[in-house]
């Protein structure tokens, strides 16, 4: 043994730094680590993984599936979207003379593109060869159905039109034809209103699943983290593995959430085809698609990632060596 080889034995031990690269491998090498750890005890458990995806993946489908069936008759809507017409009924005593009259004067307005009137003899002739009651409606002593005009407006503004041609004491009601649709858009704008409610509630729901079931599993692995703390482990190194298994939760929910609503839009399919093909239409019932299953499996990770944070915050804390 050499001098020197004894002065440093007598100088004791020796400070090793860690540089930043070796820092940085440490911590990817212990997130792989408890990434694949997670999901084997996720697996192992296999029942009661299963039990908690199913509930996250109904949770996610319900609004998921709702939302799909609102964007399907969306698409059946924007085919009705043609120009509004107003239905002019005129009074009964109207001579048809005047009638005429009033149908031109109408048509000669700037802010109208066209007229189309339908007299009272051709409107019951017409009714009689649609209806087949052409034997009833011949025995009637005179005919109960109102003159008609229909109006095309030549603007947008067909609503101010058709208040203004309400006041002509000449028609009994003017009818603006498109206000059902306009009813049917409110009625989609409330539904997606509610859709969002109902899942904002939901995901709600699915936090609390997650945060109950990651509490759990950190009071089974409460000795662990005890002996991890008590060798210098740091609250981000005993949460780590935590986060995971809620990750791996959160995915497979979304995953059974995107099954879930494939499997419904597969098993409605058929009847939907066979109605289309009756009212010869052109439409094609729409699903998730690759993009929106990869998205809701996306929310399930994030959700399961929220989730366990918020569990391992507030119950990680409590456990302390003593």
């Amino acid at each position: 043994m050499t001098r020197r080889d004894a002065v440093r034995r007598l100088e004791g031990a020796s400070v090793s730094r860690t540089s930043v690269g070796d820092r940085y491998r440490g911590w990817l090498q212990h997130h792989r680590l408890s990434a694949a750890d997670s999901l084997l005890r996720v697996l192992q458990s296999l029942g009661a993984s299963l039990l908690t995806w199913l509930v996250i993946g109904i949770a996610l489908a319900l609004p998921t599936g709702l939302s799909v069936a609102l964007d399907n008759i969306s698409q059946v809507s924007e085919g009705w979207q043609a120009p509004a017409q107003i239905s002019l009924f005129l009074q009964d005593d109207l001579a048809d003379e005047r009638v005429r009259q009033l149908a031109s004067e109408l048509k000669a307005r700037e802010d109208i593109a066209d007229t189309q009137l339908i007299t009272r003899a051709d409107a019951l002739a017409e009714f009689s060869t649609l209806s087949g009651f052409a034997d009833v409606l011949a025995s009637l002593e005179e005919n109960p159905l109102p003159h008609l005009i229909l109006v095309n407006p030549r603007h947008d503004e067909a609503s101010a039109l058709r208040q203004e041609l309400q006041g002509l004491p000449a028609v009994a009601e003017a009818v603006l034809d498109m206000e059902w649709l306009q009813r049917l858009n409110s009625i989609m704008a409330l539904g997606r209103r509610l859709v969002m409610a109902i899942g904002v509630m939901l995901v709600a729901g699915v936090l609390l699943i997650l945060g109950n079931t990651i509490k759990l599993a950190i009071e089974s692995r409460r000795d662990e983290i005890v002996i991890v703390k008590l060798v210098g482990g740091s609250n981000a190194f005993v949460r780590r593995p935590f986060l995971y298994t809620g990750f791996w939760y959160g995915v497979g929910g979304g995953a059974l959430a995107g099954l879930l609503v494939s499997s419904a839009l597969w098993f409605l399919e058929e009847p939907i085809s066979e109605l289309v093909l009756l009212y010869e239409s052109a439409f094609r019932l729409t699903g998730l698609g690759i993009m929106g299953a990869l998205n809701l499996i996306i929310l399930g990770g994030l959700l399961g990632l929220t989730g366990a944070w918020l569990a391992v915050s507030r119950h990680l804390a409590r456990i302390e060596p003593r």
